[in-house]
C-alpha cells in the first residue's frame, strides 16, 4: 500500500473519498499489493477475499458517483476476526475442529458493515477459539508483531491488529472476553475499543464466554473507533442481551477537550506489577492529560485482586458450555470410527489445541457436583463485588485510567508453556470486561521500541465519555503511524 495512504485513518481516508481525490478501488488494490509484500511475514489472514473485494470497492464508488451520502466506512477495507461469521465464506476460529465449516449466514456487525458499503478484505488469525493472550494458539501458526517479528502480537485478536498496524487493511473486527481487543491494540500501536456489553450485537460471533464476549473495532484513531461503532452499535432482536446504545454527538465530540474531566488513576493497575518502562509512559500520558485540563488523582480498588481468578473460573465455565457444541456431528472435523463414544472422544482430542482442552478441562471441574458452590458461584460473587466497586468509584470520577497492560510485546514462545504467567497479561484489561464496561486502549508512547497503551474505562454506555478523553489525549499526544518501513516479506510463507 502507498506509504501515504498507509498511514493514514480511517477518518482521512473517508474525508478523500469524499472529495474524489483517491477512489475506494485504488484504496483497496493498494492493500492487496501491500499484503502481497508483506503477508508471509506477519501471518494475520486466514483467506483473502480478492476478487469479491474488488467488486465491492467499485461498488462503493459508483454508489459516490451518483451523489449518494455514505457512511464513513464505506468503501474503506476491513479485516474480520475468524470467529464472527460471514455468508458462505470459513468460520474456523484458527481450530482444526472446524476445518471445513461454511458459514451459511452473517453475523449482525457483517450485515450492518454490508449496508454501509464497507470492504471485505478477508478474515483474520486469533488464538483458537479466542482463548488466549499472544495469537500463538491458532491452527494457521502464530502471527507477527508488525513492529518486531520476533514478538508476539498480543491477542486473541492478534491477526486484527496485526493486519492494521501492518497497513493491510485500514481497520479491522476484533472481539473482547478478557482484553482481546484492547491489549493486543496496545502491543501494536493502536487504538482498541471494547463497547458496552450489550451494545454490539453477538449474534453471529462464535461464543467463547457468553456474559463477557463483546465485537469491537481495531482502528488508527478514536475517532475511527467512533465511526465503526456508530456503524454497528444496534439493539439486535436476534441477541436477547443486546440494547439500544446511548446516542453519540460526533460534531460534538470531536470539538471538545478533557477540561474538568475527574480521572481516577488505579492504584492497583498501576503498581509493582507494571513493567518500569510501561510505568514511566504510563505516567507521561497521565502528565499530558493534566497539562489538557484533567483533574488526575489515585484511587483504590482492592477487590481487582479477585478479577484473574474470577475471570478465568467465569469464562472457563462459559466455554465448558459453549464448546461442548463441536463434537464432529453436524459440522467440522469427524473423526471416523463405529462407536459415537469414541468418536466424539477422537473428534475432540484431534480436533482441539493444548490451550482449549486446558481451559473446558478447568470449566468442567468448576461447574461439576461438589464443587459448584465453591469455584463457581465464588467467582460470580467477586465479579458482583468487583461491578459494585466499579458503580461506587464513579460516583466521583468520569472515567478511570491504567495501563493498558504490565508489559509491552513479549518474544514468541516465551509465555506459551507457562499459562498462569500468560493469564496475566490480561490484568490491566480483566475488571472493566468482569463488569461489561466501556474500555479504550490508546497508544501513549514506546518502551525498549515497542508500542505501549493506556486504558480508559467509563461507566456503562459512557461511550461519549470514553471517546471524548481519548480524542483529547490523542490530540495533545498524537500517535505514531510511521511504521514498518523495513518490513520485508520473509523467505518462507510462515503458518499457512
Amino acid at each position: 500500500m502507498d506509504c501515504q495512504l498507509r498511514d493514514k485513518s480511517l477518518t482521512e481516508l473517508a474525508r478523500l473519498l469524499k472529495r474524489s481525490d483517491v477512489s475506494a478501488e485504488e484504496i483497496t488494490l493498494s492493500c492487496l499489493a501491500r499484503i502481497e509484500t508483506v503477508e508471509s511475514t506477519v501471518n494475520a489472514f486466514t483467506e483473502i477475499f480478492y476478487e469479491s473485494a474488488v467488486k465491492e470497492a467499485r461498488s462503493a464508488d459508483r454508489k459516490r458517483c451518483r451523489g449518494e451520502i455514505l457512511p464513513a466506512v464505506a468503501g474503506l477495507p476491513v479485516g474480520i476476526k475468524d470467529n464472527i461469521n460471514l455468508a458462505g465464506r470459513a468460520t474456523t476460529c484458527c481450530s482444526r475442529i472446524l476445518e471445513g465449516y461454511i458459514s451459511p449466514y452473517d453475523a449482525t456487525v457483517i450485515s450492518d458493515l454490508r449496508r454501509a458499503g464497507a470492504v471485505f478484505l478477508g478474515k483474520l488469525n486469533m488464538d483458537e477459539f479466542a482463548m488466549g493472550s499472544s495469537t500463538e494458539t491458532s491452527c494457521f501458526g502464530p502471527v507477527h508483531n508488525p513492529w518486531n517479528e520476533a514478538c508476539v502480537p498480543g491477542g486473541s485478536s492478534g491477526g486484527s491488529a496485526a493486519a492494521v498496524a501492518a497497513g493491510e487493511v485500514v481497520w479491522a473486527l476484533g472481539s473482547d472476553t478478557g482484553g482481546s481487543i484492547r491489549q493486543p491494540a496496545a502491543f501494536c500501536g493502536l487504538v482498541g475499543f471494547k463497547p458496552t456489553y450489550g451494545s454490539v450485537s453477538r449474534y453471529g460471533l462464535v461464543a467463547f464466554a457468553s456474559s463477557l464476549d463483546q465485537i469491537g473495532p481495531i482502528t488508527k484513531s478514536v475517532q475511527d473507533a467512533m465511526q465503526v461503532f456508530l456503524a454497528i452499535a444496534r439493539r439486535d432482536p436476534r441477541d436477547s442481551t443486546s440494547v439500544e446504545p446511548a446516542c453519540l454527538d460526533v460534531e460534538k465530540l470531536c470539538s471538545m477537550d478533557c477540561s474538568g474531566l475527574k480521572i481516577g488513576i488505579i492504584k492497583e493497575l498501576a503498581g509493582e506489577r507494571i513493567d518500569h518502562d510501561v510505568k514511566d509512559r504510563f505516567e507521561d500520558a497521565v502528565a499530558v492529560l493534566e497539562a489538557a485540563g484533567a483533574q488526575c488523582r489515585e484511587v483504590s480498588m482492592p477487590v481487582f485482586e479477585f478479577a484473574l481468578p474470577a475471570y478465568y473460573v467465569v469464562a472457563a465455565a462459559e466455554a465448558s458450555s459453549n464448546l461442548a457444541r463441536f463434537d464432529g456431528v453436524r459440522y467440522g472435523r469427524r473423526s471416523i470410527v463405529d462407536d459415537p463414544i469414541e468418536m466424539y472422544k477422537n473428534t475432540r482430542e484431534a480436533g482441539f489445541g493444548p490451550e482449549v482442552k486446558r481451559r473446558i478441562m478447568l470449566g468442567t471441574y468448576v461447574l461439576s457436583s461438589g464443587y459448584y458452590e465453591y469455584w463457581y458461584q465464588r467467582a460470580q460473587k467477586a465479579r458482583t463485588v468487583i461491578r459494585e466497586s466499579f458503580r461506587e468509584v464513579f460516583d466521583s470520577f468520569h472515567c478511570l485510567i491504567s495501563p493498558t497492560a504490565p508489559t509491552v510485546a513479549f518474544p514468541l514462545g516465551e509465555k506459551l508453556d507457562d499459562p498462569l504467567t500468560m493469564y496475566l497479561s490480561d490484568i490491566c484489561t480483566l475488571p472493566a470486561s468482569l463488569a461489561g464496561l466501556p474500555a479504550l486502549s490508546v497508544p501513549c508512547g514506546r518502551a525498549m521500541g515497542l508500542p505501549v497503551g493506556i486504558q480508559f474505562v467509563a461507566p456503562a454506555f459512557g461511550e461519549e465519555t470514553l471517546f471524548r478523553v481519548g480524542m483529547a489525549y490523542e490530540q495533545a499526544a498524537p500517535p505514531d503511524f510511521a511504521r514498518l518501513q523495513a518490513l520485508q516479506p520473509a523467505s518462507k510463507k510462515r503458518g499457512k
